[in-house]
């Protein structure tokens, strides 16, 4: 009897590790788990342009002037 009590609790802390490692990693996982069914999905052109890939596509730093370059250094 002993041992089944021992694997039961055994499971029971395998099963609350994983719940607790899924609640802390969240953001993560999300992500993680975004990028691979964006990636196996047959339909998913990385070539088409869309509305988040035109936004990363921009420079940082676009305005590079002289007045723009004062105006951010009198802000820091």
């Amino acid at each position: 009897m002993g041992a089944v009590v021992t694997a039961v609790i055994a499971i029971a802390a395998v099963v609350l590790g994983w719940i607790t490692i899924e609640m802390a990693c969240k953001p993560c996982l999300d992500s993680g788990r975004r990028a691979m069914d964006r990636a196996l999905d047959p339909n998913y052109d990385p070539d088409e342009p869309t509305a988040a890939g035109a936004a990363a596509n921009e420079p940082l730093l676009a305005d590079l002037s002289a007045a723009s370059a004062a105006a951010l250094a009198k802000t820091i």
